[in-house]
């Protein structure tokens, strides 16, 4: 009799399969149980060993299966189409905070609104900033440091629900809200225009929108698309500083554009890796921003009325962060903090009064924090933690920092930190932790927020996760207690949230809502 010459089932090699499902189980255990790294790289490992489990199946399947040729080819055949279909119809948009891709429909579309509001805004702009409640005119809020004075939540959202007011597709980046009575205005990339629009606060209706022919696109999708500083509100002006470094001055009341400058190409300096971020500050006659230039142009001071720049100082480059004012050992000072150090400049002059060295491959973006007894809290993630230094006064009038104690306890990747009283709260590398100021220990951590932002309200966290929530956690040294929860917005959300009084906006790169709030009568 003749042989069959194709192998039978008992013949095939089931058992070198299982041997690579089972290494593949080990290894990614390994990385995530014994591994001493931070979550990124043990994500982006996960990902390596997913990919060669794969490839090394295909090699089982072809040359060790013992399969029929018939079944070998069918499959793999099958596993091309299901792979090309897969891909096509749910392109890679982006990834995470933590460095996971994701993958979105290919024909989800935005539609963004092309007519104006016809609104008589005379009267509305004179009266724009007579209420502070309604107010939240800058990065951070009214003093850029996360905290909301003066309102107070009911959060009993099970009785009491947020309402939506509205809520509608957006133009890409990671720019927030600033607000000044029903004038809401953010940033937004629309194809290869990088747009400043004013929606109206209640009903987000678009009052104006101002175009500039820029586009940023950040390396291998991780930073997204898009400008990434927030608007700037004082008087009647808007101050925007775009992700390809054009700094305007608008007219509130109809986006009209007052003057321009472009921070790189008049101050030796080149984009970020990740775009310009760093939110214009307005204080006196100045409006200050980092460029990052060389030869004494990191840190430059414009007239805000005119744009005549006045002054400029420091050769760091730039970081993510935004310069913001604060009195320090009863100094005055403007603090940044660059790719090397955080500086305190003097604002009339832009003189360098203090520095202290950051070291550390990794992105600078959350806000130094200025705390009572002239202390600066400094935080950055990828496993680099946090640092508490004080600014002390000599005898000869000058400043010089100390460093106070170091800490892996608060590792900020690009979200900020907010401190109550002596302690630290902030996403630990997503997760929600607090540490104590007087030697950087931790106190608790808990929540898997994801890569997101908080405020404080009174003495509540106001949380956007990463998923897009809003979440309401007590700032509570002794336990990490939650008390309220909702779906805010769809998709990965890192821009900041807006509260002006009840209404509180949030927004991403896809969508932007608004939210009135209960409060506590």
């Amino acid at each position: 009799m003749g042989t069959n010459s194709e192998p039978n089932n008992s013949r095939i090699r089931w058992w070198a399969a299982a041997i690579i499902f089972l290494l593949d189980a080990g290894v990614v255990s390994w990385i995530w149980i014994v591994f001493d790294s931070i979550r990124q790289q043990k994500v982006l490992g996960t990902l390596a060993v997913q990919v060669i489990t794969l490839l090394l199946l295909v090699f089982w399947l072809l040359l060790l299966s013992r399969l029929r040729w018939k079944i070998r080819l069918t499959t793999l055949a099958g596993l091309v189409v299901l792979l090309a279909l897969f891909f096509f119809l749910f392109p890679f948009k982006e990834f995470t905070g933590d460095l996971v891709p994701t993958f979105g429909w290919r024909w989800a579309e935005k539609s963004f609104q092309t007519e104006i509001m016809d609104i008589n805004t005379d009267s509305e702009t004179d009266n724009l900033f007579t209420s502070p409640a309604f107010s939240y005119p800058q990065f951070l809020g009214p003093e850029r440091n996360g905290k909301i004075r003066g309102t107070q939540l009911n959060a009993d959202w099970n009785t009491h629900l947020p309402k939506q007011l509205w809520k509608q597709p957006i133009g890409e980046g990671a720019s927030s809200f600033a607000v000044a009575g029903d004038f809401a205005v953010t940033q937004e990339q629309r194809d290869d225009n990088e747009m400043v629009v004013c929606y109206d606060l209640k009903s987000g209706k678009t009052r104006w929108q101002h175009s500039d022919k820029a586009r940023f696109d950040s390396v291998a999708f991780v930073g997204g698309i898009g400008p990434k500083a927030t608007p700037t509100i004082s008087g009647n002006n808007v101050y925007t500083l775009g992700a390809t470094g054009i700094l305007n001055c608008l007219n509130l009341k109809d986006g009209q554009l007052a003057w321009r400058r472009n921070i790189l190409a008049e101050n030796n300096a080149k984009v970020k890796e990740w775009g310009m971020a760093g939110s214009p500050l307005v204080l006196d006659s100045l409006v200050v921003v980092s460029a990052g230039g060389t030869d004494g142009h990191s840190l430059i001071a414009y007239h805000k009325d005119s744009g005549e720049q006045l002054w400029s100082s420091g050769d760091d480059q730039a970081g993510y962060s935004s310069p913001l004012i604060a009195t320090i050992a009863g100094v005055r000072q403007i603090l940044i903090f660059n790719w090397e150090h955080v500086t305190a400049h003097a604002p009339g002059s832009g003189k360098i009064l203090w520095e202290f060295p950051w070291s550390g491959d990794t992105q600078r973006v959350a806000q130094p924090v200025v705390l009572p007894g002239d202390r600066v809290f400094i935080t950055t993630g990828y496993g680099v933690g946090s640092k508490l230094i004080g600014i002390n006064m000599a005898a000869n009038s000058t400043l010089s920092a100390t460093l106070l104690w170091k800490s892996n306890r608060m590792k900020a990747k690009f979200s900020n930190v907010i401190a109550v009283g002596e302690f630290i709260y902030g996403l630990d590398d997503g997760i929600l932790a607090c540490i104590d100021l007087k030697e950087g220990k931790r106190q608790w951590k808990r929540g898997r927020y994801g890569h997101g932002q908080m405020i404080l309200v009174g003495d509540l966290l106001l949380i956007t996760t990463e998923k897009g929530d809003v979440v309401l956690v007590e700032a509570n040294p002794r336990e990490h207690k939650e008390i309220a929860h909702f779906s805010a917005i769809q998709g990965k959300t890192w821009n900041n949230p807006a509260l002006a009084g009840p209404y509180l906006l949030v927004r991403n790169n896809r969508e932007a809502a608004c939210y009135e709030l209960p409060l506590l009568e």
